[in-house]
């Protein structure tokens, strides 16, 4: 595309350069293409993209979107701004009017869950008749969009989008983009109610979608849709499905065994079965969604039932796992196209951002991409020497053909997947950070077993992406200027101190906060560079705070006479710290009676400098304890003016931990410190905030126990009737608190609870599975999005601090990001 065509299209008459563009930037640090690619600058209520323009401007990029010319644009005399009033809007029309140019099916999803699934299945189901364009992952925002629909190109013949809103008056914008020809709609359910009076309205607004659309493919058992469809502006044909008989496709009968459903189905007088290896009900009405869009397509049913059997789970996430030999493994190995490469790539620089580890692409041949594979693999050598990757491990007959597109890395190509396995290359693999992407017809699974540090089978699950929503949910709260403290003591709850922070430092936070020294030298060594203060500094580990660049707490005179002793034998002056107020906590910090006396130390010295005074809430999550919170800030102000009157520097102020900034959103001063919330756990019912950590293990092994028998350590499981159980590789050494012993704790297994019988060993604990169809190596969950860190924390009479804290570090994390 043009950019002069671009330019028109926005309104803009700049004189523009006859520059081909191929990539539309809206995130600095996913560059690629310098020279093919335009950045717009982007405006949130945290972020303002012109701030990257110098950025990028030295990155080579020359073409920018922009609301407003800063001063220094003027000097670069090669560049090309295009100045527009609404930036975001000006994407979109380039969007919108580079989708008139395909006249082909798109379909058009929308719901409130499911999208990405349906998306995906109907790729897996089609791609064998369309070559297909999708939108990655789950880009369906009024950004994601966009860039998916920029997507199609001249071999595209069947585009599918994802659409999701959280306000009234959004689906009208994204329906000008994606102007679906076939619409799906999933459900309707809780997901960003807030901003809607009803259920019905938000199903009347996403229902705009499919406003100039040929057909609407939805279940016809919700009585909300039928009701919905009947009073929106949808005029095009109906494909009903469900249960109802007067579905167009309808449902006669499920059949389901332990790992699959038979699905009986009526169409057009036709009975029609066909098998999914899936049980629950989200992915049988995901499955009915696909089957429902394949029949108005005109698929035959022969060919439908075959292929449903071979769906596949979809994963929506990149997994970071420990490798062998010092490697760190990071698993997309699932789909391989030249869009999720360059996702995936950018995920590898954002690990390796703070280490010196090798980087390493192991990369199947790309299927079905519609490019000549010439061309194909010439931009993939392009775009892998952009995101500096040292070596290239090429996996497949395609990409072998045309390894002299790799020549100038370091690199080995192998015409599949067992061949790699048996050479030596596997076993060179060392201090390296290894990117695994490719088809599911390379099994990349089998690369990844033999990679992976396999260790224990209780794994603890951390969800970046939930991490991330955590975070802006809170930033959504505070004023552009509020910085944002994250709390990654305690090993970061309990979820690994370095990914997290290295993924905050990611995602521009502000300070991170660990409690002794010890912790920040440990990030600090594995690159992260933003400020770090230290919660509770010890006299001895001063070296390490001044080695490390770390900011003390300081919270009493004996530690302030010390840390400016020490600063002074080492000649250093104005080192940062942070002043701790006693306002009502009474743990560490100084008393208001302290002040003149703190200042007159502080006033006379150039050894520290103070960056900020902060205190501690006591019961910022307690209504009951609202009085003695204001009466804590009112202290704290006092104590924090006082101090910033004495000097002539700006000393910004804190108090608010996760509670606080919940429920007094108007004390939030210069900064506030995310703790807890981010790790999922709200003060108040509250349906935004995502569980970020999931303890899983499995079975080891079944057995069926007779009546009068005992299982566990003092014969404390009586079992009265005969029961099948199932052995768990967890015990108290892990983390699964002794206490929950003797049917105290419960896990779930396939979705149902087991309760805990005998008692709770150091390895190992035994559960009971008598009414739960179950096998050796099911998956067993402990704790997260279904079991609630809560509810076992109620059970154990303690907070959910101490469930995530107790992890063993002996249980492998793995963490995965969409």
């Amino acid at each position: 595309m043009k950019l002069s065509k671009l330019a028109q299209w926005i309104g803009s008459n700049v004189p523009c350069p006859d520059a081909d563009i191929q990539w539309l930037l809206t995130d600095s640090r996913s560059l690629s293409f310098p020279a093919e690619t335009v950045f717009f600058a982007l405006r949130s209520k945290r972020s303002n993209g012109h701030y990257f323009v110098s950025e990028l401007y030295r990155q080579q990029v020359r073409y920018f979107v922009v609301d407003e010319l800063f001063p220094e644009f003027k000097t670069y005399t090669d560049a090309v701004f295009l100045e527009v009033t609404n930036v975001l809007k000006a994407l979109q029309q380039i969007a919108a009017n580079h989708r008139q140019s395909f006249q082909i099916p798109i379909i058009g999803i929308t719901g409130s869950n499911g999208k990405t699934v349906v998306k995906e299945w109907l790729y897996q189901l089609l791609q064998y008749d369309f070559r297909i364009t999708r939108s990655p992952r789950s880009y369906n925002s009024q950004i994601g969009v966009p860039l998916s629909v920029w997507l199609l190109n001249e071999n595209s013949e069947l585009g599918i989008f994802e659409a999701g809103i959280s306000e009234p008056n959004e689906m009208a914008k994204l329906q000008s983009i994606i102007k679906p020809t076939i619409g799906i709609l999933t459900n309707i359910g809780d997901a960003h109610q807030e901003f809607f009076g009803s259920l019905k309205q938000k199903c009347i607004e996403k229902l705009k979608l499919f406003d100039q659309s040929e057909v609407l493919i939805y279940n016809a058992d919700s009585k909300l849709i039928r009701i919905s469809i009947a009073q929106s502006n949808f005029a095009g044909k109906l494909f009903s499905w469900g249960f109802d008989t007067t579905s167009v496709l309808q449902i006669v009968k499920l059949t389901k065994s332990l790992h699959k459903t038979e699905i009986f189905t009526k169409y057009r007088g036709i009975e029609f079965q066909f098998e999914i290896p899936f049980t629950d009900h989200a992915s049988i009405e995901n499955a009915m969604q696909t089957l429902a869009c394949l029949l108005y397509l005109d698929l035959d049913m022969a060919t439908i039932a075959a292929r449903m059997k071979t769906l596949e789970t979809v994963a929506m996430r990149l997994e970071v796992k420990e490798g062998i030999r010092n490697c760190c493994i990071i698993n997309d190995s699932y789909n391989s196209d030249l869009n999720s490469l360059t996702i995936a790539l950018d995920f590898l620089n954002q690990q390796t951002a703070t280490n010196s580890l090798e980087r390493t692409l192991i990369l199947s041949d790309i299927l079905q991409s519609g490019q000549s594979l010439d061309v194909l693999y010439r931009v993939v050598s392009e775009l892998i020497k952009s995101k500096n990757i040292h070596h290239i491990i090429g996996i497949g007959v395609e990409i072998s053909a045309h390894k002299d597109k790799f020549a100038s890395l370091k690199h080995s190509f192998f015409p599949n997947s067992e061949s790699f396995l048996i050479s030596s290359e596997l076993f060179d693999l060392h201090d390296a950070v290894v990117l695994l992407k490719g088809s599911r017809a390379f099994h990349f699974e089998t690369i990844s077993a033999k990679l992976e540090l396999m260790a224990h089978e209780t794994i603890l699950n951390v969800n970046l992406n939930a991490l991330i929503d955590n975070l802006n949910y809170f930033r959504s709260g505070l004023q552009p200027q509020t910085k944002i403290m994250c709390m990654v003591k305690a090993f970061a709850y309990g979820s690994g101190a370095l990914e997290v922070a290295r993924t905050l430092q990611h995602h521009r936070c502000d300070y991170l906060a660990v409690a002794v020294a010890d912790e920040g030298a440990e990030l600090r060594r594995e690159g992260i560079r933003i400020p770090i203060a230290v919660m509770n500094p010890e006299i001895s580990g001063f070296g390490i705070i001044f080695d490390n660049n770390l900011e003390p707490e300081i919270y009493s005179f004996r530690l302030l006479d010390a840390f400016i002793a020490a600063a002074e034998r080492l000649g250093i002056i104005d080192y940062p710290i942070h002043i701790k107020i006693d306002s009502g906590m009474h743990r560490l910090g100084f008393e208001a009676m302290d002040m003149d006396k703190l200042l007159s130390r502080l006033k006379f010295q150039q050894q520290v400098k103070i960056r900020s005074v902060f205190s501690h809430l006591a019961g910022a999550d307690d209504p009951d304890l609202d009085d003695f919170t204001k009466a804590q800030f009112a202290l704290f102000t006092q104590c924090a003016d006082q101090i910033s009157q004495a000097f002539s520097h700006a000393i910004f102020r804190h108090i608010l931990n996760s509670a606080g900034i919940e429920r007094f959103p108007q004390f939030q001063l210069g900064m506030v410190r995310l703790g807890i919330g981010l790790y999922g756990i709200s003060a108040v019912p509250n349906y935004e905030l995502k569980q970020v950590n999931t303890l899983q293990t499995l079975i080891l092994q079944i057995k069926t126990i007779p009546a009068g028998d005992t299982v566990g350590y003092g014969r404390k499981g009586k079992v009265l009737h005969e029961k099948r159980i199932a052995i768990l590789p967890i015990g108290y050494a892990d983390g699964f608190d002794r206490k929950l012993s003797n049917g105290v704790g419960e896990v779930l297994v396939n979705a149902k609870r087991a309760k805990v019988i005998g008692n709770v060993s150091m390895d190992l604990i035994t559960i009971d599975i008598t009414d739960i169809e179950a096998e050796e190596g099911d998956s067993v969950e402990v704790f997260g999005e279904n079991l609630k860190i809560s509810e076992v924390a109620q059970w154990l009479n303690t907070i959910p601090y101490e469930i995530l804290t107790n992890v063993s570090r002996r249980v492998k994390r793995i963490y995965f990001q969409q």
